[in-house]
C-alpha cells in the first residue's frame, strides 16, 4: 500500500507541472490549453461567441485549426458590440462573406508573436511597428503604458487586454475593439 501511494505521489508530481503549463490562461471563463488549436480553445470562451460565429460564417474554421502558426488579435463580444448597430448582423449574412473574411483575416498575422516579441519590435521601431496581416494590409502596434495597443487602417485603436494565450498553432492576444481594414 505504501509503495502504491509513493508511486501515485511521484506520478502526480510529474503530471502536475504539465497540466499547469497546458492551462496557463483563462479566457472568457474557460481554460485555454496550449495543446489545442485556436478554434478548439476559442469555442469555449464565453467572451468570444461572436468571433466564433463569425469565423464559422466566413468558413475560416479549417484555416485556424491548421498548423499555422498564427498570431490572432481576438476581439471580444464587447468589442463587436462597439460597432455601429446592425454591422455584425450584416457581416454574418451569406452575401457579406467576402467582407467578413476580410475583417477577420485582418486580425491574423502569420507567425507566433508573443507580447515580449511585439514589445521588442516596437522598441526597435522607435515606438511602433507594423505587422502585415493575412488579409494583406498592415496593423500598427504601439506601447500603451504597460501594455500594447493596435491601430488599424481606419485610425481605430484597440488595446490588448490579455496577452500570450498560447495555442498549439499560434498565440492569441485578446483585444477590446474590432480592427478594421482600410
Amino acid at each position: 500500500m505504501t509503495v502504491r501511494i509513493a508511486c501515485l505521489a511521484v506520478a502526480l508530481a510529474f503530471s502536475a507541472p504539465a497540466l499547469a503549463q497546458d492551462a496557463a490562461k483563462t479566457v472568457g471563463g474557460a481554460p485555454m490549453y496550449a495543446s489545442k488549436t485556436i478554434v478548439e480553445n476559442a469555442v469555449n470562451s464565453k467572451d468570444h461567441t461572436t468571433l466564433v460565429a463569425a469565423v464559422k460564417a466566413a468558413g475560416l474554421v479549417d484555416t485556424l485549426q491548421g498548423s499555422g502558426p498564427f498570431t490572432v488579435f481576438a476581439p471580444t463580444n464587447a468589442a463587436f458590440a462597439k460597432l455601429p448597430n446592425g454591422t455584425v448582423d450584416t457581416l454574418l449574412k451569406p452575401e457579406s462573406k467576402a467582407a467578413l473574411t476580410g475583417v477577420l483575416t485582418y486580425h491574423v498575422v502569420p507567425g507566433r508573436l508573443t507580447a515580449q516579441e511585439l514589445v521588442a519590435k516596437v522598441k526597435e521601431g522607435g515606438g511602433m511597428t507594423t505587422l502585415k496581416t493575412v488579409q494583406g494590409e498592415t496593423l500598427t502596434v504601439m506601447q500603451a503604458g504597460n501594455g500594447l495597443s493596435i491601430k488599424d487602417k481606419k485610425g481605430g485603436t484597440s488595446t490588448v487586454t490579455t496577452s500570450d494565450v498560447m495555442q498549439k498553432n499560434g498565440v492569441i492576444h485578446v483585444v477590446d475593439s474590432v480592427l478594421l481594414p482600410g
